[in-house]
């Protein structure tokens, strides 16, 4: 191989153990990887061979002579997601601890079923290493959740990566004890309690990112299952441009946000990005003029000049209490995390009436129903009339992924999708909409009258982004129907 060789790293196959010369937090970092190695030579794919600093520092981690080969970032990257995948980290590990278990089983030496013996196994450099490269493997694919899912006869960890579960690696049964409870210290909860379900979290940097980690434990026939959901902190802090909004209905949600009074409800499923929505909303208003609070079940992130309260149900903090509260505080802007019941839904029309700005969800499957919705709840017809203002429905559709274009490959987990974009149907409540309701006429009524003022429904949005070569029917066939 010489200095400047041709290869495609999407179409390369590479040696792992040459690969795993270079950490993978450093292969990120500098967006390096490790190509061939030919005596004290190393091979190293960048972007930029001319870095100086990075080529001494590679020299200095691995004792090799580095060569460089230019490479495009994007193959780099490709190729990064591809080979650090958790399931190869994870062999060795593996394979470590079975041989830490046999070492150990050759001394003959009885086993002292004590708390301080269990915790130094949990404690264990291969426990710690797996569990980490676990959190950190759902971190790099980008995953909202891991499932640690105990089985007959291996414990199953899965990614919830754009909406949809996949089996990543599976864990044997003489491990699964310690690796819960290694994530149960993690997260400041009981390891010594298997039965009752229970809640923690764990707070975790990486790469100049900050993680909430929110874990929650449950006793199944099979043994311990436990969900880790993960927040991305600065995914949230986006921007109304950047959430899938065609240029009609973003026009549409600019003039509804800049309203001086009035409720605009967001509705959808539960994960369907309701919460984002809110904090793109939030980040459009001019908070150093404005007084907002807002109250949240949880707060999933602290925005600045923003007042954030969170229900603890605990202290009696509940979303109804929580804004009645908020109305004695000047509020100029309100964001009420869900409207659940009669007694929220009457407190946030009240502060509608009065002259507040409120923004809330629904679980409702589109933007009409979330009227029906109240009336169901037992508020007056004339009342929604007088302050809903708008209506917005979501759902999140999967996109192809950039480096496949569909076709499915490493970096997508063979889906052939690579992250989502929001699906919306923007209601305002005209006069002609807001007689409707007064009238009590059905979704479908206002919808037919909604459409015929120009509402794009979801269906029809979702074509629109089938159009755009965004995503394909299938997929919007799937969220949507």
């Amino acid at each position: 191989m010489n200095q400047n060789p041709q290869i495609n790293l999407e179409k390369e196959k590479l040696d792992v153990q040459v690969v795993r010369m270079i950490p993978e937090n450093v292969a990120r970092k500098y967006k390096v990887i490790a190509v061939k190695i030919d005596g004290a030579n190393l091979y190293v794919a960048m972007s930029d061979p001319g870095d100086l600093l990075v080529k001494d520092e590679l020299k200095l981690l691995t004792g090799c002579e580095i060569i460089p080969i230019q490479v495009p970032e994007k193959q780099i990257m490709y190729a990064i997601g591809r080979n650090y995948k958790i399931e190869e980290s994870s062999k060795q590990t593996l394979v470590d601890m079975r041989l830490a278990q046999l070492k150990s089983a050759r001394k003959k030496q009885p086993a002292i079923e004590t708390l301080s013996a269990d915790l130094k196994k949990i404690e264990q450099v291969p426990i710690v290493k797996l569990v980490n490269d676990i959190i950190v493997g759902s971190i790099n694919a980008k995953a909202s959740d891991v499932h640690l899912e105990p089985q007959d006869p291996e414990m199953i960890v899965r990614y919830r990566i754009d909406g949809q579960l996949h089996d990543i690696m599976t864990i044997p049964k003489h491990t699964e004890l310690a690796v819960l409870s290694r994530v149960k210290i993690l997260s400041n909860i009981n390891i010594a309690e298997h039965r009752r379900p229970q809640d923690g979290h764990i707070v975790l940097e990486k790469d100049g990112k900050e993680y909430d980690i929110r874990v929650s434990t449950m006793r199944t026939v099979a043994g311990e299952k436990t969900v880790m959901r993960i927040f991305d902190k600065s995914s949230m802090l986006i921007g109304l441009e950047e959430l899938g909004f065609t240029k009609e209905d973003e026009l549409k949600m600019r003039e509804l946000i800049e309203k001086p009074y009035g409720i605009i409800l967001i509705t959808g499923p539960t994960g369907c990005g309701k919460t984002t929505t809110l904090y793109a909303i939030l980040k459009q208003l001019d908070s150093s003029s404005r007084n907002i609070i807002t109250i949240e079940n949880p707060v999933e992130y602290r925005l600045t000049r923003i007042n954030q309260v969170q229900v603890d149900e605990g202290a009696k903090m509940t979303f109804a209490t929580g804004l009645r509260t908020i109305l004695r505080q000047d509020p100029d802007v309100i964001m009420v995390g869900e409207i659940r019941d009669k007694e929220t839904a009457e407190i946030a029309i009240q502060a509608a009436l009065t002259g507040h700005l409120v923004f809330s969800t629904l679980h409702t499957n589109d933007a009409p129903s979330a009227i029906t919705r109240l009336v169901d709840m037992g508020i007056e017809p004339f009342l929604i009339s007088s302050t809903v203002i708008g209506s917005v429905a979501q759902r999140l559709c999967r996109v192809f992924c950039p480096e496949c274009k569909g076709a499915g490959c490493g970096i997508c987990y063979d889906t052939g999708y690579k992250g989502r974009i929001g699906v919306f149907e923007v209601m305002p409540l005209g006069e002609e909409i807001q007689k409707l309701v007064s009238s009590k006429a059905s979704a479908s009524e206002i919808k037919k009258i909604a459409i015929k003022e120009g509402m794009q429904t979801l269906a029809q949005n979702g074509k629109r982004k089938v159009d755009e070569g965004i995503t394909d029917i299938q997929e919007i066939e799937r969220v949507v129907y």
